[in-house]
């Protein structure tokens, strides 16, 4: 049987294939590890991140409003209103 496959902080992972979900603590060890691995943004690029999707939302949000508007219009086009 071969050895079982390691992350990169050498936790153990659930054989491949074998169906078996890895056990609790390996599950556990596992989150930590990469956990490790996140890198805080700075506060300016929370900033910039926030605004971008701020910024892109309310594109979407006009999008689907202008649809909207014409989807009523045609609507009373056809049956009338």
């Amino acid at each position: 049987m071969a050895n079982p496959a390691h992350d990169t902080e050498g936790v153990a992972r659930s054989q491949p294939g074998s169906g078996q979900p890895a056990r609790p603590g390996t599950f556990i060890a596992q989150v930590m590890a990469e956990l490790r691995k996140v890198v805080q943004p700075t506060r300016r690029e929370l900033l910039t991140y926030t605004i971008v999707v701020l910024v892109f939302v309310s594109a979407v949000m006009a999008f689907i409003f202008g649809l909207d508007q014409l989807f009523q219009w045609v609507m009373r086009l056809v049956f009338g209103g």
